[in-house]
């Protein structure tokens, strides 16, 4: 067996499941939990991070499927590849999610939610997931948590990479890359393009999806990182993505529509660092602009962007803690369908203390001024500590939702605020097992009644729990299982709906052959239901990947995805995938 090979992928998937040795957490570091770039290790945030080296074991095609590989992550979508799709953490709405790329704001300025079926993996180099409340940090629309993708790097010299793959419903993937990097300067360019014909988005549940129409799905993704050293202390660091997509789909009330959604977005950030022995400071200005067409939908046409400038410091000291504060100004506008914008200005401070290298606290706090609603202030507070092989971990968050530019476009004359969010979950780990459990109550829920939006009295609540294990039960195969219990309710006591209330997630890989890895993986979704209380649960969903490294240069791999055949809808009247396989090449120099 390849040790180097075994090592590697054991890691990555010991780190999707945020179960990490001590020797490795040195390894990780993240940039999300506080602004500031630190260890995983003296982060007291519920924190998950999927590596570059964990998507290319599970051959992952978006976003989507990358995410609902982790404990409290879930997803809906409306039908297959490229259809809208939308993640929930811990059950929250999908719209209390705030997405980054390369810390650059994601989120659609129509409704603030991400689409993460357009966001293609193979330039991936980490996902950072922060579970809670993180708005005394990030602001608006992180009330539920964070999800910061960050790109990969230029190594040193020259290097690239090519990859393709093909298979079910025409599916095709290929793309390239290609980076240069040296003492003063570093640029990179990626390319990537997936074509399927796809299946019918829309199906009546026992309906043979090959009597309807395909739904097919385009999707060009190109992206430029460079940079370059003005001296010791001083970079300027550039990034550019552009988002392409098609995709056709049928709507609510026609089983066999053309209705395409066409989009392109942009995303554009440069940023100024200067680093001495006691401070970091960054100064940028980033962009984030969105086409979209949609024939049938509730924005018919719509061009926007938003606009942030900021500043930050990191202050470092008493040798292990730092502070971290600034100012950030966002410009929210939309200049079709309905003509609105607002701006936000917020200013934020963080600080870090580590007591005896075994017990970490963390407090944030921030101020946010808004032009068309009430200010907010938020803030966060964290403690871990460690002994022997236990650690523990508790967060307490406040954060919030700002009404959207469609609400404020309809808010019938009313003035609308922002949701009003309360975190708290407290964590244990001893050696193999961690638990987490989590509790959120929602007030101010922004509410449609039957022509506008308009604040709602009450309280949701959303909590529960979620176990991880991971145990190498053999010298060559690893277990990974975890179980997430969730228990949402509305302000009435309702359950909220397309919340599955129990979801268990496995995984076993083999190494012990040669440069062969295999993989056994797939989730069990509980009861959840459906407008018109139907139930789309109660459903277990097996997934096969087999790995190769033919040479240095070389590697391939076979996926097999419903390696059963079964047949289940995530949104009731919206197909899913049948049993597929994708075969694929990568070769990197």
């Amino acid at each position: 067996m390849n040790k180097k090979i075994s090592t590697s992928l054991g890691l990555s998937l010991l780190i999707a499941t945020n179960i990490y040795s001590a020797d490795k957490l040195d390894t990780i570091t993240v940039t999300s939990a506080t602004k500031s770039s630190q260890s995983i290790k003296d982060v007291t945030s519920s924190i998950e991070v999927i590596t570059s080296e964990e998507l290319e074991e599970r051959q992952f095609t978006d976003l989507t499927q990358a995410l609902n590989s982790v404990a409290g992550i879930s997803f809906t979508s409306n039908g297959g590849l490229g259809q809208t799709s939308f993640v929930r953490i811990n059950g929250a709405h999908y719209s209390n999610v705030l997405v980054l790329i390369d810390g650059i704001r994601y989120n659609d300025i129509t409704n603030g939610s991400a689409f993460p079926q357009n966001i293609l993996i193979t330039d991936i180099k980490q996902i950072e997931i922060i579970k809670g409340a993180q708005s005394g940090i990030w602001g608006a629309d992180a009330s539920a948590g964070v999800i910061n993708i960050i790109t990969k790097d230029s190594e040193d010299g020259f290097h690239g990479t090519i990859n393709t793959e093909y298979g079910s419903y025409n599916t095709k993937k290929y793309g390239a890359s290609v980076s240069f990097k040296e003492d003063n300067y570093y640029a990179k360019l990626n390319a990537q393009r997936v074509i399927s014909d796809g299946f019918s988005a829309q199906a009546t549940r026992g309906v043979d999806l090959d009597s309807l129409e395909d739904d097919s799905y385009k999707n060009t993704t190109l992206s430029l990182k460079t940079g370059f050293n003005i001296d010791d202390a001083n970079k300027i660091d550039l990034s550019h993505t552009i988002i392409d997509s098609e995709s056709e789909y049928d709507g609510s009330d026609a089983n066999d529509s053309d209705d395409k959604i066409i989009s392109k977005s942009k995303f554009s950030k440069i940023n100024f660092n200067h680093n001495d022995s006691i401070n970091k400071l960054d100064i940028y200005a980033s962009k984030s602009s969105f086409d979209r067409v949609d024939p049938t939908g509730y924005t018919n046409e719509f061009t926007g962007d938003i606009k942030e400038y900021g500043i930050k410091s990191n202050i470092e000291y008493n040798n292990s803690d730092f502070i971290v504060l600034g100012i950030d100004r966002k410009e929210f506008t939309q200049k079709k369908s309905y003509a609105i914008d607002y701006s936000n200005t917020g200013y934020f401070l963080s600080n870090s203390n580590k007591f005896n290298d075994d017990t970490i606290f963390t407090q944030s706090l921030r101020y946010d001024k808004y032009t068309s609603f009430k200010n907010k202030v938020t803030g966060k507070i964290g403690l871990k500590h460690s002994f022997n092989d236990f650690e523990f971990s508790t967060n307490y968050g406040t954060g919030y939702k700002a009404p959207s530019l469609y609400e404020l476009s309809h808010d019938g004359g009313n003035d609308l605020n922002p949701e009003a969010t309360k975190s708290f979950d407290i964590s244990g780990k001893y050696k193999d097992l961690k638990v987490r459990l989590f509790r959120n109550k929602i007030d101010d829920l922004l509410t449609y009644i039957t022509d506008h939006y308009e604040n709602t009295d009450g309280t949701s609540v959303l909590k529960g729990y979620e176990l991880n294990y991971n145990k190498n039960i053999e010298e060559d195969t690893l277990l990974s299982l975890t179980y997430t219990y969730t228990s949402a309710k509305d302000k009435d006591g309702e359950r909220l709906l397309r919340v599955a209330n129990r979801n268990l997630k496995f995984g076993l890989d083999y190494y012990g052959i040669g440069k062969l890895h295999l993989n056994v993986n797939g989730e069990y979704i509980g009861n959840r239901k459906d407008v018109g209380n139907t139930q789309t649960g109660n459903y277990t969903v097996w997934n096969s990947v087999m790995n190769y490294e033919i040479n240095k240069t070389f590697s391939t791999y076979l996926k097999v995805d419903n390696l059963f055949n079964k047949y289940y809808q995530t949104i009731d009247g919206y197909a899913t995938a049948e049993r597929s396989a994708y075969v694929g090449l990568k070769a990197t120099f």
